[in-house]
């Protein structure tokens, strides 16, 4: 009865969202409790997630029925960021320009810099065109991916292995190289590692935050028409 019981709640979405948020909040209690960076809370869910799926030997499938469920919410919550930038709107207006500029430059670097590194190393081609949207939100990274001939599971992984790098190093970036200004920290985290690193900008800062919840949605946008471009002129570079 306990088994057959067991199997019917494996095969329901209850499963996969009850681990993920279970997971997840333990992983916030470690962060609140020790504030290392490196315990951050999705990495931390991350690992105890796939550690419980391979320790009792049950099927991703059967866990993502219930977290693709989780997935769908990752657009709402990103439109939430708005909130912050529309108190920062007078900020924004007085440094549109810079805003600008900074996110074109820090979009040319991420996706300039995963095409040089793959041609020196000899990464796999269709590896390379997975990782170059790494630094977007999961649905603009898919459908680049797609479009270039990429696969989108690793853009996925790719993406979220980004973002937490970004939540746990940004911050330590930018005081390594004396860059306090809010507005700045809050573009480059932003447009370097999306809304999961937006989650550790807000932490630092209304400002920050605004800033990097704004990055994400521009840096989207400009990403989607500088891959191809940049694409073809690596292809005749390399």
């Amino acid at each position: 009865m306990k088994i057959h019981f067991l199997s019917e709640f494996l095969n329901t979405p209850l499963f996969g969202i009850l681990l993920s948020l279970v997971a997840f909040q333990i992983g916030t209690l470690l962060y609140k409790k020790t504030r290392f960076s490196i315990l951050n809370p999705l990495l931390v869910a991350s690992v105890l997630v796939m550690f419980f799926l391979l320790y009792f030997r049950i099927d991703f499938e059967t866990y993502n029925f219930g977290g693709n469920y989780i997935s769908f919410f990752l657009g709402p919550a990103t439109v939430v960021l708005a909130v912050p930038l529309y108190k920062k709107i007078r900020l924004l207006k007085n440094n549109a320009f810079p805003i600008l500029a900074g996110i074109i430059a820090g979009c040319i670097a991420g996706i300039s810099s995963i095409l040089i590194l793959s041609n020196l190393v000899g990464l796999d081609e269709v590896i390379s065109k997975s990782l170059v949207p790494k630094s977007v939100t999961t649905p603009i990274g898919i459908e680049i991916s797609k479009q270039i001939g990429g696969l989108p599971a690793i853009t996925v992984a790719a993406i979220v292995i980004t973002g937490i790098i970004g939540a746990i190093l940004g911050p330590f970036i930018c005081r390594f190289f004396r860059i306090k200004d809010s507005v700045a920290v809050g573009v480059a985290i932003g447009t370097a590692s999306h809304a999961l690193g937006t989650t550790r900008a807000i932490e630092l800062g209304e400002t920050e935050g605004a800033m990097s919840g704004l990055a994400i949605g521009i840096a989207g946008l400009i990403t989607v028409f500088l891959v191809p471009l940049l694409l073809y002129l690596f292809s005749y570079l390399f």
